[in-house]
């Protein structure tokens, strides 16, 4: 009889274990995984986000002082498409650690090798890419959810900011793409299928050489006599130039282009840019 039941609290066991593999609950600190377009390439973070729930957070659950995970659960990481440049140091694309050192007065932002750090324990100084002195703002509300993210993105900088509570702090992020597209351009217009297009839209729109510009839209046009974008481009090169009455008879051409390819956008923009050159 013994034995009976011995076997009947078995199976009852396994019955409710095998009910409990099936139930999935969110996690507490739910992981987020954020991708930005940035230079040529990208940046991807990847954190695990805590909520205040009427917590005290900073000086108390998360000790002054002390290095943090800056997340919660997993190790929190960055992950560079191109070399970047952080705190006066060059980063080369990789995967890399964030950890910061929370104070009331400042933090330090740290950079590392490291991938795994979860606890203080297991930070390594010699394993930094980076430290970066980073003063705490008051933020004139309270965040809830622990939150990283990217912002005043442009082509060659961004920031990182982390908000949480009522702090924030952020960490301009930059990266040399004009050397880079400047090595292409270099390099594409000395092959047979030369770009001169995009060569020259990149020298309008960056402050390079406006002739050269000039020159290289010439070309394109000579490659495609058709192609309206190329007038209207041309047009504003020839205005950036001073030479208002050849920019004007370039975007007429350019109206009579876009209105044979039923183009209405590039219609207007060339309406406007001679507006703007009476």
């Amino acid at each position: 009889m013994k034995k009976y039941f011995t076997l009947l609290a078995l199976a009852a066991c396994l019955h409710t274990l095998s009910y409990a593999q099936t139930i999935k609950t969110p996690p507490p600190s739910t992981p987020q995984t954020v991708r930005q377009d940035f230079g040529l390439s990208s940046i991807e973070l990847s954190y695990s986000r805590p909520n205040v729930r009427g917590r005290k957070i900073f000086g108390d659950l998360v000790p002054f002082g002390k290095v943090w995970r800056t997340g919660a659960n997993q190790a929190t990481t960055l992950t560079f498409g191109d070399p970047v440049n952080i705190g006066g140091t060059t980063i080369p694309a990789g995967k890399y650690g964030l950890l910061t050192i929370p104070g009331a007065d400042q933090w330090t932002v740290i950079i590392t090798h490291q991938l795994d750090v979860t606890n203080p324990a297991a930070y390594k100084e010699d394993q930094d890419v980076v430290r970066i002195p980073v003063k705490p703002e008051q933020l004139p509300f309270s965040m809830e959810t622990f939150t990283i993210l990217f912002a005043d993105v442009t082509a060659n900088s961004c920031e990182l900011q982390i908000l949480w509570d009522n702090v924030f702090i952020h960490i301009p992020i930059t990266t040399d793409i004009d050397t880079r597209v400047m090595t292409q351009i270099d390099d594409a217009l000395n092959k047979d299928s030369r770009p001169y297009f995009t060569g020259a839209l990149y020298y309008l729109d960056n402050g390079k050489d406006l002739n050269k510009a000039l020159e290289w839209f010439d070309k394109a046009i000579a490659q495609n006599p058709n192609s309206f974008p190329v007038y209207y481009h041309k047009a504003r090169c020839l205005a950036k130039l001073g030479k208002k009455q050849e920019a004007v008879s370039t975007a007429k051409k350019g109206i009579e282009m876009a209105q044979k390819a039923n183009n209405a956008d590039y219609v207007a923009l060339n309406e406007k840019l001679i507006a703007s050159l009476q």
